[in-house]
């Protein structure tokens, strides 16, 4: 018998529907199942408190819901190696590649092994403060890693100004952007944030790092698509303090001298997939392109 989490959005009715249908079933067929905090009180069961981490890692996580949701799972549970499986009660779920109407269909055969695995490259991002900073400050010292699966961003703070960022690459200074915000993304977030700031897409199994500026005062204002194991490093230069975030949620604030270093995840990503449509056919399906 296997371990299933199961992680869903818990203000869509669907996920909500969903995710108690397949408690019941895996309990059914001896399973055990945990639930993530993102869903738990609206089942009706126990949920994780805020910081709690997962007691034992499961052989499965399940995520119902969006993109929002996958990401949140693979937060969870990468680090640890399990495989995610993505079902789609979302909008564009540009990730999620399973519907529910197949819902237990498809776990049963994620258990039994008969899906593939598609593994993906993960972003970390850590800070350097400034030296001289109060050491009494708790946010005076190198702080935790942040580690996403689409992207790292550090972007203004104060509304209709720009932040200037150093961006250093392997060591060496590469340029000064005024700008609204840099985007380190992986190719599997080349289709979030970085596309919408203009950046190229990648297919998702590639391994790279993009740099996208976003609405740079400069002449240059292209991406730049490095080698994975590029280190780069982002340094506040302006006196405004910039945010960094990564895959969407607030990590923490940087101010004038504090660094933003992002490098490839010690670890991968790994998607439950059927293996059927190729990375391009799903571009054209999620995005609504034409033939004509």
């Amino acid at each position: 018998m296997s371990a299933v989490l199961i992680i869903a959005h818990a203000e869509r009715a669907e996920a909500v529907s969903a995710s108690k249908r397949l408690v019941d079933w895996l309990e059914s067929e001896g399973h055990t199942v945990e639930l993530g905090r993102v869903e738990a009180s609206a089942i009706g069961r126990s949920e994780l408190a805020a910081d709690e981490p997962i007691g034992t890692m499961p052989d499965l996580a399940v995520s119902v819901g969006g993109d929002g949701t996958m990401l949140r799972s693979f937060d969870l549970v990468a680090a640890a190696g399990v495989p995610v499986l993505g079902v789609n009660v979302g909008h564009l779920g540009y990730l999620t590649e399973f519907e529910p109407a197949q819902l237990t269909e498809t776990v049963a055969a994620a258990l039994e092994g008969t899906l593939g695995i598609s593994v993906r490259m993960m972003v970390s991002a850590t800070v350097r403060r400034r030296p001289g900073e109060d050491p009494d400050d708790p946010d005076s010292h190198d702080a935790d890693t942040w580690t996403g699966l689409n992207e790292v961003v550090l972007e203004k703070r104060d509304p209709g100004h720009t932040v200037r960022l150093e961006v250093w690459l392997d060591g060496d200074m590469f340029a000064t952007y005024a700008t609204d915000g840099l985007i380190v993304s992986t190719p599997t977030g080349s289709t979030a944030y970085s596309l919408s700031a203009g950046g190229a897409v990648v297919a998702p199994t590639h391994s790279s790092l993009q740099v996208t500026p976003v609405a740079p005062h400069m002449l240059f204002d292209r991406s730049l698509l490095l080698p994975p194991d590029t280190e780069i490093g982002i340094r506040v230069v302006s006196e405004r303090p910039a945010l960094a975030a990564v895959d969407g949620r607030s990590a923490t604030m940087l101010q004038t001298g504090d660094e933003l270093v992002v490098t490839r995840a010690p670890y991968e990503a790994q998607f439950v997939t059927a293996g059927g449509d190729s990375f391009h056919r799903v571009l054209k399906h999620k995005f609504g392109l034409k033939d004509r």
